[in-house]
């Protein structure tokens, strides 16, 4: 062994060279996640100003303010079942208590609102559901509404499964 180190040193000396051109390469000079010394400021950061990129939803008016009215009525739908605050909007498939509490700011209340809608009324609520956008359409909420108006239990637990 020792003579084949003798005989071929300068080859094991070329080998250790590459390996250190490839190391120093792979570490240094390919360091493709290095943040860039001209980044800008955070907001975090000590002396930064102040974010600005919010500054017109802090001066927006308040959501609540701005909801237009709903265009919806319900008509066609008999009065006993709309309650004076409003239906259990949580007997919906696919409505959960977060999705309850938007429709309700969105004035969404009862189910004859829901069953009367058409597809424009569809789309404009869609529009403002945010991660929710598509759940009318896929949970079928217009028949479960219009079941749940009507009262008719029966005909939902048949189509949608146990209250």
């Amino acid at each position: 062994m020792a003579g084949l180190f003798e005989q071929y040193w300068w080859l094991f000396v070329l080998a250790l060279l590459i390996g250190i051109i490839v190391a120093w390469w792979i570490f240094a000079v390919n360091d493709r996640t290095r943040v860039a010394a001209s980044r800008r400021p955070d907001v975090l950061d000590e002396g930064a100003p102040p974010a600005t990129r919010n500054q017109a939803l802090i001066d927006a008016p308040p959501a609540a303010a701005a909801a237009p009215e709903p265009a919806v009525t319900s008509d066609s739908f008999p009065a006993a079942a709309v309650a004076q605050n409003g239906d259990d909007l949580l007997l919906i498939k696919g409505v959960g208590p977060k999705l309850n509490t938007l429709l309700q700011s969105l004035g969404i209340s009862t189910f004859a609102e829901i069953a009367a809608w058409d597809e424009a009324d569809i789309d404009r609520i869609d529009a403002q559901l945010g991660n929710f956008a598509g759940r009318i359409r896929r949970d079928s909420w217009i028949e479960q509404a219009r079941h749940l108006a009507l009262g008719d239990m029966a005909g939902f637990e048949e189509r949608f499964g146990k209250v």
